[in-house]
């Protein structure tokens, strides 16, 4: 069985919607492709399903901070079970909801994984599908560790859908996912280990903002080993075996769950791209500023599975499907613009960054002042009794432009917006500190960031 069609979009994600849709509103036959549930991985096994754990956990750490300052009550206690059946509310209407989203807007909806055949293209089990354009948007899979007993390791998606929460829990790897989970399980009730092999993790944000979010992941109960390379996972009857090196030292941690959470890479390996002559990288397809192939014009590419993409988030791979949408529409004559990209982890407290940090704007040549301050003194932190917080905001010197802005605190992921904006539209840091903000809110607090 063969078909042709004007464009065929691999992924069923924020970056594959923003192509589909506009192009298919644009009068052309679309197909969409995707061998997991439709949806794509921030509805249904990243972004959003951790965002409702991390709430719930929220609401707990709140409680916990305000005993004895109003609160009296006895000690929240948080039921997994509960937390993924909420979970679930949100994560099990998507797949249906999107594909009967595109079957009503005229787009063709395949299941399977797709392969190229030659340069537009693909079988998808055993129906072949050619069109005028294909949009690579497949998203990312977990890095491969090349370690004995890797085969024992849980997947986030896995452990985002546990029916119950083991008591010992090993992270492997210090990234996003090792933190913002460990924050919940160990919220939750487990004994949570991170096994980092670099000298500090969370390498996007600021050192000084992570050593402090460090020190009260520490406190929370989280044991968080750096410069540890783990060389081995072995099974022993119903628990695990993490093997490890730190240094010259072999250590050893015994747990119910391994986690992997050493980084993720672009899904592309088996799409049999040599047959469609798609040049790639290691971190994705190659493509030239408009996000087309640079080896067959035919392709594009958005979200992760871009080379040198910028962050890889929702919202730039959402950006991205719409940038290519356009050039495919009207011809090529847009590009991405990055600058200003916030981004979050959803600690808690939560880390929030945009823009430049002091090792980057060093090596830019520029001139800029720091302004840096642990914030756990000040009202908006005290009123919550959050005991780690502060900020780092980077001014360059005589035009006076944000260059960069971390907050560590209460609302982070909210307030960083407007530095986002600073940044995106040219605003001043003398623009800022001569907003009148409502008060007292955490973003009054920027006045004094700048």
């Amino acid at each position: 069985m063969s078909s042709n069609v004007d464009l065929i979009v691999l992924g069923t994600g924020a970056a594959a919607q923003s192509v589909a849709y506009p192009c298919r509103a644009a009068g052309w036959s679309v197909a969409i492709v995707d061998s997991r549930p439709f949806g794509g991985t921030c509805q249904l096994r990243g972004c959003d399903p951790k965002k409702v754990l991390v709430g719930i956990t929220e609401l707990v750490d709140w409680s916990r901070r305000m005993q004895g300052r109003g609160v009296s009550a006895p000690d929240l206690t948080l039921s997994w079970p509960d937390m993924i059946r909420f979970k679930h509310t949100f994560t099990d209407p998507v797949p249906a909801s999107v594909e009967q989203s595109f079957s009503e807007a005229g787009i063709d909806t395949l299941h399977g994984r797709a392969r190229f055949i030659n340069r537009t293209t693909l079988a998808v089990g055993d129906q072949l599908v050619t069109g005028r354009h294909v949009v690579i948007a497949t998203g990312a899979r977990h890095t491969p560790l090349h370690i004995p007993g890797e085969e024992f390791l849980t997947t986030s998606t896995q452990f985002l859908d546990l029916a119950d929460l083991p008591h010992r829990i090993v992270f492997v790897g210090g990234g996003y996912i090792a933190f913002e989970f460990a924050h919940i399980a160990a919220r939750a009730g487990a004994e949570v280990h991170i096994l980092h092999r670099g000298d500090r993790p969370l390498q996007r944000f600021d050192p000084d903002l992570v050593a402090q979010l460090v020190q009260a992941t520490r406190e929370l109960g989280v044991q968080v080993a750096l410069q540890t390379v783990v060389e081995a996972v072995e099974k022993q009857g119903d628990q695990l075996l993490v093997h490890a090196r730190s240094g010259n030292q072999q250590r050893s941690v015994t747990a119910d769950l391994v986690v992997h959470a050493a980084g993720r890479v672009p899904e592309i390996a088996d799409l049999d791209l040599e047959q469609a002559e798609i040049a790639r990288r290691p971190d994705g397809v190659a493509v030239n500023e408009y996000l087309q192939s640079v080896s067959n014009p035919a392709v594009y590419a958005a979200g992760d599975a871009v080379a040198s993409g910028g962050f890889p988030l929702t919202p730039v791979a959402g950006m991205q499907g719409d940038i290519v949408a356009g050039n495919l529409l009207e011809g090529n004559h847009r590009t991405p613009d990055y600058r200003g990209i916030p981004s979050v982890l959803f600690t808690t407290p939560p880390l929030a960054m945009v823009g430049l940090d002091e090792a980057t704007a060093r090596a830019q040549g520029l001139s800029y002042t720091v302004k840096h301050e642990d914030t756990a003194s000040w009202y908006s932190s005290r009123r919550v009794g959050l005991r780690t917080s502060g900020f780092k905001v980077l001014v360059e010197e005589g035009t006076e432009r944000i260059l960069g802005a971390h907050i560590l605190g209460l609302h982070a992921e909210e307030v960083i917006n407007l530095f986002a904006l600073a940044i995106r539209s040219g605003l001043r840091a003398t623009d800022l500190k001569g907003m009148v903000y409502a008060y007292p809110t955490s973003a009054s607090d920027v006045s004094y960031m700048v």
